[in-house]
């Protein structure tokens, strides 16, 4: 190997790395794992490249934040890599803002910025920027790069990104930007060679997880997506609400006298899936159960994602096909299956069987609309960002 370069996804209790061999003009992927549990009960878990796991335990209580998170998994890169060259540490970052339309190599200016940005992503941005500068800490001669959620979208027109409140507040950057970009991104890069005729057509994609958002791409670019100017709009989450009616916000500072602080745990914490079923934020536990509220909520995320297809399918002028990516829409026969059924009036047909296998093309040969299934990746995406802008010549 050339060198290696490592892609870091830091959340509130969880570090998650990718290794990236530069060996030729081939990015290879060569390890990925993560430390969940931070400030609790640490594990770490380790898989190669080929999928086979190389290591899992747990790890002393001592891991308690990025810092420590990030010394144990560079203990560990040293001794499985003991003579690597590390070129270059890529880190996913929620939120660009309006300054930032393409991934950045980070500076001291950069991180600056993006602290500004903390408020407009709280669940996120701190977490992410408490990587970049535990790695700045560590390794202070190894260059990094900021890939952001936000840049894939901000070719959107302003029609779309626009939120209709007064001049003065909308000029101190409260619009709609979007987030999920890097997948999004990833799934533009990756039509071309297993849906070419959508590479260059009207395109919804369904980013469906924990965090669930939609994009309408015409010719691989994004014009509109569900989320707005923060990641709680759009569609039902696993905790987030998405779409409400702001009114119900001020009913819960004027008539129920909640604090900002506790407004915000709710919205960002307590509600979507868990906060309908009262049982699970997780799809799959809700999908086992057979109480009433598991029901109406997988109902209502199915009825929600149906809608926002339907808007997007406007914005577009039409659609010529549907891909599913995320954790929910990568794994979840069942979640695909009711989505295109609620979206049959556009011309989509299922095909049980493709669907169930999870082949890339899940719709019939004459379905007038396609429906494909796609894994994101976007690990792969902020490698190929960070050695474009690091000077590494490698593509996947």
């Amino acid at each position: 190997m050339d060198g290696y370069l490592v892609v870091l996804n830091a959340g509130s209790s969880s570090l998650k790395f990718c290794i990236y061999g530069t060996a030729g003009d081939l990015w290879q992927l060569e390890a990925r794992g993560q430390v969940e549990g931070i400030g609790t009960s640490p594990r770490f878990s380790v898989k190669d490249g080929a999928g086979k796991p190389v290591g899992e335990q747990r790890v002393d209580r001592e891991v308690h934040d990025a810092d420590s998170a990030l010394g144990f998994v560079a203990t560990w890169f040293r001794t499985r890599f003991p003579a690597a060259e590390l070129t270059g540490v890529g880190h996913r970052v929620v939120h660009g803002g309006v300054k930032y339309t393409a991934p950045a190599v980070v500076t001291p200016e950069v991180l600056e910025d993006l602290r500004r940005l903390v408020p407009l992503a709280p669940l996120h941005q701190p977490y992410n920027l408490a990587a970049i500068e535990a790695v700045g800490e560590r390794l202070p001669d190894v260059k990094q790069v900021a890939c952001f959620d936000t840049s894939f979208h901000r070719g959107q027109p302003e029609v779309a990104t626009i939120v209709a409140l007064p001049q003065d507040i909308r000029t101190g950057g409260v619009q709609r930007y979007g987030f999920h970009g890097l997948s999004y991104e990833y799934i533009a890069s990756a039509l071309p060679k297993i849906a070419p005729d959508l590479a260059s057509g009207r395109t919804i994609v369904a980013h469906l997880g924990s965090g669930a958002s939609m994009c309408a791409m015409k010719a691989g670019k994004s014009l509109d997506s569900t989320l707005g100017f923060t990641a709680l709009d759009g569609l039902c989450m696993g905790t987030r609400p998405g779409a409400v009616d702001p009114g119900v916000i001020l009913y819960l500072f004027q008539e129920l006298g909640l604090t900002a602080e506790a407004v915000q745990t709710i919205l960002y914490k307590k509600s979507g899936l868990l906060g309908i079923s009262g049982i699970s934020n997780d799809m799959r536990d809700l999908l086992g159960s057979d109480a009433p509220a598991a029901r109406l909520a997988i109902d209502y995320f199915v009825y929600r994602a149906a809608k926002e297809i339907g808007a997007l399918a406007a914005v577009l002028g039409g659609v010529d096909g549907i891909v599913f990516t995320g954790g929910i829409g990568e794994n979840s026969a069942e979640i695909r299956r009711r989505i295109c059924d609620a979206s049959g009036w556009l011309g989509i047909t299922i095909d049980p069987e493709a669907n169930g296998r999870r082949a890339h093309r899940i719709s019939t040969g004459d379905s007038r609309v396609s429906a494909w299934v796609i894994p994101t990746n976007e690990e792969l995406m902020i490698a190929r960002h960070t050695g474009a802008l690091l000077g590494l010549m490698a593509r996947a």
